[in-house]
């Protein structure tokens, strides 16, 4: 797949409904105007501009591969002071460019004025028969404007550029291009003896490698067409260093035409947007438990199937009991009542600590924009027992994707808490020792113990570690009908190369995540296996 890609080559609406709206209706809705009407300076100030730093992914090899760079675009406008015979010039341009005349007219015949947009994405023949006209008072510049090769390849990361009303200076929108604005964006210094110093703007290399970036984005979009579901997330990381990979996201856009999408589009649900993660937290409450010696692996209670809390019945996914259960066996089986025991022996104050301690409460830190934190806010002392035994299986509290990557990382590294990027210039930073690596290795056995068990993701010759998730979708107070499915898992079990996280939104016909997303871990488990030539950690096992 990665010489594929060689070949294509060549939430908080609420809260900030009117900034957006009013951020929208400027710089997207009328980012065309100020970006065509800054052009109309560029005679006099082109020649000051800083050129914008050219953002590059990273491939195994260590090779750049641009997915933001620098062009200079055409655009036509006009000074109206200048027309003599608006009607004539109008009807010759707007046969060119498929125009209503009536509408060139208009703004052609207003003498007083010194600017009027006629065309902001002309193409080179429109171009060039407009020149041969020879019109006095139409003019063809050219402004410089942000190209990416690829078009919608990483566009939720990456972001987009717009333009202030009153320069032509490119100013970066959503993704790596607002968070690293001023790095990009260089600098125009005056100096004092009236001289002008141009700081170029710095390149930007990520850790996102786009080989795995166009498989990942690959495979969301056959799962969310299969499902017809609304939206979707891949995320692709190194445990060990909490390095990005790769982030897909659905629905996204082409940030060489941003405008022509909604602002939904734009952000970023993966860092933005809190869920309930449903039953991947059941690897959180057996790590706080064995971290804190009150249950083991082999830890065994009785399943009735149901466990009666606060007169409520929390029962089992599969409503039936099974008897005499492991903690393993909890996590194979994904039993809630298992999770319900686990956090009863842990404790409410202990697992509320733990809970925080792995960074569900606070944000991870990531070098995006607008990230936000989990909530946690019903795990407090003397709140409800249900709802700290619901928490135990993902239920009643709220996190984001990169929260629970994040914590679940730090099982597969020995018990580091890392702080994700994608500036490859940043390098790991562990926050936290969160558990100690015996406990980190346990429950990876717990969890390379759930995929053998089910067979769905497993590959033959690596011990791959996985959970399921499917969680219910609250809505005025309750769960409703509507569901996402999400699975986490990372391979080889003994020494983890690659951490994947999947995740699709209301899958049409409500399926088990163990149907809808395991068999697209599996997928890109074995390209990433492949990909990098990751040798077999154990002995075959069919």
């Amino acid at each position: 797949m990665g010489f594929r890609f060689s070949i294509i080559i060549l939430i908080l609406f609420l809260i900030y409904g009117i900034v957006i709206f009013n951020f929208y209706q400027l710089q997207i809705v009328k980012g065309g105007y100020y970006l065509a009407k800054a052009s109309s300076q560029l005679s006099l100030s082109s020649q000051y501009l800083a050129n914008r730093g050219i953002i590059y992914g990273t491939d195994k090899n260590g090779n750049y591969i641009a997915l933001a760079i620098n062009q200079n675009s055409p655009i036509i406008y006009a000074n109206p002071s200048q027309i003599t015979d608006a009607t004539t010039v109008a009807n010759a341009i707007a046969s060119i460019l498929n125009k209503s005349p009536q509408s060139l007219i208009n703004g052609l015949s207003q003498k007083n004025q010194t600017y009027f947009l006629i065309s902001k994405d002309p193409s080179s023949d429109e171009v060039s028969k407009i020149a041969n006209l020879n019109f006095k008072g139409i003019i063809i510049s050219y402004l410089p404007t942000r190209f990416y090769p690829f078009n919608t390849l990483a566009s939720n990361l990456l972001g987009f550029v717009g333009y202030a009303s009153s320069s032509p200076q490119m100013i970066g929108r959503y993704g790596v291009e607002e968070y690293y604005n001023s790095l990009l964006s260089g600098q125009v210094i005056k100096q004092s003896d009236g001289e002008v110093k141009i700081l170029n703007g710095q390149n930007l290399n990520l850790t996102i490698d786009p080989n795995i970036q166009f498989e990942a984005e690959t495979v969301l979009k056959n799962l969310v067409d299969q499902y017809n579901c609304p939206g979707g997330e891949v995320i692709i990381t190194d445990p060990q260093t909490g390095k990005i990979l790769a982030m897909a996201i659905l629905p996204n856009f082409n940030p060489n035409n941003y405008y022509n999408y909604s602002i939904g589009n734009f952000i970023n649900p993966a860092i933005s947007q809190i869920f309930e993660p449903g039953s991947i937290m059941k690897v959180i409450t057996m790590a706080i438990g064995i971290e804190n010696n009150k249950i083991t692996p082999t830890t065994t209670y009785f399943d009735t199937g149901e466990v009666k809390v606060n007169g409520a019945v929390i029962k089992n996914w599969d409503l039936k009991s099974h008897g005499t259960m492991t903690m393993t066996g909890v996590i194979e089986d994904s039993l809630n009542t298992g999770a319900v025991f686990a956090e009863n022996k842990i404790g409410n104050q202990l697992f509320a600590e733990y809970m925080k301690k792995f960074g569900f409460d606070k944000k991870t830190g990531i070098d995006l924009p607008s990230e936000i934190s989990g909530d946690l806010s019903r795990l407090t002392l003397g709140a409800p027992q249900i709802y700290f035994d619901t928490a135990a299986f993902g239920q009643g509290v709220a996190v984001t994707p990169m929260e629970l990557i994040e914590a679940v990382s730090a099982i597969a590294n020995g018990g580091k808490l890392m702080r994700p990027y994608v500036n490859a210039d940043l390098g790991p930073k562990m926050i936290s020792q969160v558990i100690s690596p015996q406990t980190a290795s346990e429950v990876t056995q717990m969890m390379v113990a759930a995929v053998d068990n089910a067979k769905i993701a497993a590959i033959n010759g690596y011990s791959l570690a996985g959970k399921t998730g499917t969680a219910q979708i609250p809505k005025d107070g309750a769960y409703g009908e509507s569901e996402i499915n999400n699975y986490i898992g990372f391979g080889p079990a003994s020494n983890p190369k690659f951490l994947i996280y999947v995740r699709i939104d209301k899958p049409k016909g409500n399926p088990w995540a163990a149907d809808s997303i395991v068999p697209v871990f599996r997928q890109l488990a074995s390209f990433l296996i492949n990909y990098y030539n990751i040798p077999p950690d154990r002995i075959n096992t069919n």
